[in-house]
């Protein structure tokens, strides 16, 4: 599977960043995002879920572990992970039905759930470097594969 590696100098690269991948999207998708503690996958995912309509108050998903939005044509997840001991966990979050229901999955931190969340497109992990931010996106599936064929990234 293909792979692209970008820098981005400041929020608003990541903001950019989040904006495109939004726009070439399959129609379903799910994406891992991956990294450290202030990495930026709550901010990247922030962006995204703006850059698709998502209007009024973008909770971390932190302490609920999962934050769900009404899109048109389906909704987004986003999931926090952090906070799980192992995937047996996941069985408490309803994710059969979200399974049924979302367009599209923001995970952070699916090691934590690992074997219990759906396989990902794309796998976006995002690493501090200097006074920016380094983003390494990997095509996971054929959907994801030609997602980031035909994304402005």
């Amino acid at each position: 599977m293909s792979a692209r590696e970008t820098f981005l100098p400041d929020p608003s690269a990541t903001e950019a960043l989040a904006v495109a991948l939004a726009a070439s999207q399959p129609p379903r998708a799910v994406v891992y995002l991956e990294g450290d503690l202030g990495a930026g996958k709550s901010s990247l995912a922030r962006a995204w879920l703006r850059a698709l309509g998502v209007r009024g108050a973008i909770k971390s998903p932190t302490y609920t572990l999962v934050e769900r939005y009404p899109l048109p044509g389906g909704e987004a997840a986003h999931l926090d992970l952090y906070r799980l001991a192992g995937a047996a966990e996941l069985d408490f979050l309803g994710l059969d039905e979200l399974a049924a229901e979302a367009a599209l999955w923001l995970v952070e931190w699916p090691g934590r759930g690992q074997g219990g969340l759906p396989a990902p497109d794309l796998r976006l992990r995002l690493a501090v470097d200097g006074t920016g931010r380094r983003a390494r996106l990997e095509a996971a599936s054929p959907a994801g594969e030609a997602w980031l064929a035909r994304a402005p990234v």
